[in-house]
């Protein structure tokens, strides 16, 4: 893990250092450095083999949440370095926020949001850079809410030809949609491949 001054991280060297398998965090979201992280091993979500649980899949078909994508960024990644209960601390600093704000005006960072009437009550963000996603952080304040999201992230991936969703690491949460640790070195293959061709429009109509 490299360490070094938030000052000196632009949008466009974020996305080289994503193109290169490096992602930034934060000790707290108090501390305004960054540091680079690349894991040995790599949690990746498998579009193709992506696993839906049976009682999500009828929560699903009852509709309890609008979705929609990048009308909030900005209320999603704050929200998702907010301080609660079962996450007292977060990663998510004030340079974050703004360095992932300007990638969101050029069109490389996402938000999918679950919305009761005009009400936030979950979301996630990630990075898109050519065939692959970078997913961030997520967070919900509503039952499913950030599960339902990550149905329809990796829906709106597949149906737009992306081949790898990054999950940066594991979780119990994100083992029971299918979740694997790749290697760092076979990771850096499947990045290769996902970033071959042109950028795709992450938030087109189908």
């Amino acid at each position: 893990m490299a360490r070094g001054s938030h000052l000196h991280i632009t949008p466009d060297l974020l996305l080289r250092a994503y193109a290169s398998g490096l992602f930034p965090m934060a000790d707290s979201a108090d501390d305004p450095e960054l540091f680079w992280v690349e894991p040995e091993l790599r949690g990746v979500l498998p579009i193709d083999q992506f696993h839906v649980p049976r009682r999500l899949q009828r929560t699903i078909r009852q509709s309890p949440y609008e979705i929609r994508v990048n009308t909030a960024f900005d209320e999603v990644i704050a929200r998702c370095a907010e301080s609660v209960a079962n996450r007292p601390s977060t990663w998510i600093n004030s340079t974050i926020t703004e360095l992932y704000g300007s990638l969101h005006r050029l069109g490389h960072a996402h938000s999918v949001e679950a919305w009761q009437g005009e009400k936030l009550v979950g979301g996630l963000y990630g990075v898109s850079l050519r065939r692959a996603f970078f997913g961030e952080s997520m967070f919900s304040r509503a039952t499913d809410a950030s599960k339902i999201c990550l149905v329809h992230l990796v829906e709106r991936l597949r149906m737009r030809g992306f081949v790898l969703l990054d999950t940066q690491f594991t979780t119990e949460h994100l083992q029971r949609f299918g979740v694997i640790d790749v290697p760092r070195e076979e990771y850096a293959v499947m990045l290769a491949k996902a970033l071959e061709g042109e950028d795709i429009v992450f938030d087109c109509q189908p």
